[in-house]
């Protein structure tokens, strides 16, 4: 016996079709639910749902398999029917973790989760603790970068499906890796949405991507309900340790406990009754503190959220671009002021914006493993006009010099796939709609975006030619070349030393100290000196203490006299007192 459910509360009428049988007319219940029981249709069963006296097939909801994409029937599934080995896994904890950002479309040439399970190895052998995983929810078409989802509990077919997923879970947490996924909640995709065609899902208002999720208007509490579902199905049923709210500043909400609050609470209870930790990471453009300050001193209670500050100072810095939101960035000062205190702009003037913004963090309280930072994610780079790596633009020497920065702050640091090799190829913005208007205003719109960012609309690649994805693809053969393997190998010893030394892992920002000069820095943690010379010459610089050992440099070269250190051209080095 199988209880099909949907909410449809605009609804006169609902009909369950399933596939080869006559349609079942299913009972409306209170709460706006209609409810149909089925006696023979079990796991593997195709299904779809007519509204009113519309013959169109429309796809549940809450689907949590789309074997034939977002326009056709979903399929019951089991979620019980998976076979775990991870019955022994306790979790992985954000403080003190290296996360590691990947697609899995273009992580490997078979674009699967089967494939992904393949290269965990190299995961593990890098350091990484956390894989986090760009969105896997179903959209339409083939390939995609995963913010175009529709079905909020399905995982995308062409990937793998719902076993697929698991499997990949499965066998990162036999390896001591923990996973976690990108959810989007802030609008549905543009091609095979059709939730909203079920009930009030949106609101009037909009944001960047469409229109924006009803989460405080009527009705707005089973929409809510929705999106906190999904949650829990993503951390509960297929053992996902934390995921990354999407551009949670596109949240628009005025209830008297956010959303995110709301997540807070109820993830809270499944860790507590799973044994393991959970996390709750949210991407923002705010600079508000509140949303990782505990509930208990009135925050919204997630656990980390993405950096923004932290990649503009460092990007900047090493690349000297200052362009768009790069404007207020680009000196050591700003460096230094992100380092010791989490964000650049904290209620200062942002000239990008034409207003002051952001929020200033407690030092002393807010400990720095609540902000991920990272020199390159897909955004930074995808939404390059060419997708282009910082590593086509800096010498190998300054991206020892950026790693070294990235690993040694009081952060929690995040690389994207095939940073650590310095990998030649592009991440590109690319889609797979089938539909041929829609595809059209994507390319069209993405070549506006950019010239009015000053870049010729000729370098601005089609996001639907299947060359866009296949440049994006990573090369693995670059791993047989001896500078990529010889920046792995950095990559590897400085995680290895990151993790060897509690000073470059103690999240205090009021115990981290900065000294800027001309191109240089001096970072204090603990008993722990980081010391970067950016300029294209040598220099001494003096250090604040006797040094006792070079534990690490960025290149040859380095010398020691006590309390000062000579650093040739884009060097760094980290050094004990």
């Amino acid at each position: 016996m199988t209880e099909f459910t949907v909410w449809a509360p605009e609804a006169a009428r609902v009909r369950l079709r399933l596939t080869g049988a006559a349609d079942h007319e299913m009972t409306a219940a209170p709460g706006g639910w209609w409810r149909a029981e089925v006696p023979d249709a079990g796991p593997g069963t195709d299904y779809a749902f007519l509204l009113d006296d519309d013959d169109l097939p429309l796809p549940d909801p809450r689907s949590a398999w789309q074997p034939h994409g977002v326009h056709g029937p979903s399929r019951l599934y089991d979620h019980a029917a998976f076979e775990w080995t991870d019955g022994a896994w306790t979790g992985r904890q954000l403080p003190g973790s290296v996360l590691y950002e990947l697609h899995i479309g273009t992580f490997t040439p078979e674009g699967t989760f089967d494939a992904a399970v393949e290269r965990l190895d190299h995961l593990v052998s890098l350091g990484v603790d956390l894989v986090e995983l760009l969105p896997v929810n179903a959209f339409n078409g083939e390939h995609n970068w995963g913010y175009d989802g529709v079905c909020w509990y399905a995982p995308h077919q062409p990937y793998g499906g719902p076993d697929g997923l698991k499997r990949l879970i499965d066998a990162a947490h036999a390896k001591g890796l923990g996973v976690i996924l990108d959810v989007v909640y802030n609008h549905f995709g543009p091609s095979g949405a059709y939730a909203p065609r079920f009930g009030p899902y949106l609101a009037e208002q909009s944001n960047t991507w469409g229109r924006s999720v009803n989460l405080d208007g009527p009705h707005s509490d089973e929409v809510r309900r929705y999106i906190v579902d999904s949650v829990l199905m993503w951390l509960r049923d297929y053992h996902v340790d934390g995921l990354r709210l999407d551009a949670v500043h596109a949240l628009p909400d005025t209830r008297a406990v956010p959303l995110l609050e709301e997540l807070a609470i109820e993830v809270e209870a499944l860790s507590t009754h799973l044994g393991r930790p959970l996390s709750l990471i949210a991407e923002s453009d705010l600079n508000d503190p509140r949303l990782i300050t505990p509930r208990e001193a009135g925050g919204y209670g997630l656990h980390a959220q993405w950096n923004d500050d932290a990649h503009h100072a460092l990007h900047t810095l090493l690349t000297g671009e200052r362009q768009g939101y790069y404007g207020d960035f680009g000196s050591l000062e700003t460096l230094a002021e992100v380092l010791t205190g989490g964000f650049f702009h904290a209620g200062t003037w942002s000239s990008f914006r034409n207003r002051h913004h952001g929020r200033p963090v407690d030092r002393q309280r807010t400990p720095g493993h609540r902000f991920v930072a990272y020199l390159q994610n897909h955004d930074q780079i995808g939404n390059r006009a060419t997708g282009d790596r910082i590593s086509a633009t800096l010498s190998p020497a300054l991206l020892r010099v950026g790693a070294v920065l990235l690993l040694t702050a009081p952060f929690t640091p995040m690389l994207f796939m095939g940073e650590e090799w310095a990998a030649s190829t592009p991440w590109q913005f690319f889609t797979s709609h089938p539909e041929p208007e829609l595809a059209t205003a994507v390319a069209s719109g993405r070549r506006r975006e950019f010239a009015a960012h000053g870049w010729p609309e000729g370098d601005v690649p089609d996001p639907q030619d299947p060359q866009t994805f296949a440049r994006s693809r990573l090369d693995w053969a670059e791993l047989d070349k001896p500078d990529h393997r010889e920046m792995l190998e950095f990559y590897r010893r400085l995680i290895a030393l990151r993790k060897s030394r509690p000073d470059l892992t103690d999240p205090r920002l009021s115990e981290v100290s900065v000294q800027t000069g001309d191109q240089f820095l001096v970072m204090r943690r603990g008993d722990t000196l980081v010391v970067a010379n950016l300029a294209g010459r040598a220099q001494g610089i003096s250090l604040p203490g006797v040094a006792r050992q070079v534990l690490l440099a960025t290149g040859e070269g380095v010398t020691v006299m006590r309390d000062r250190i000579q650093l040739p051209a884009e060097t760094a080095a980290i050094v004990a007192l």
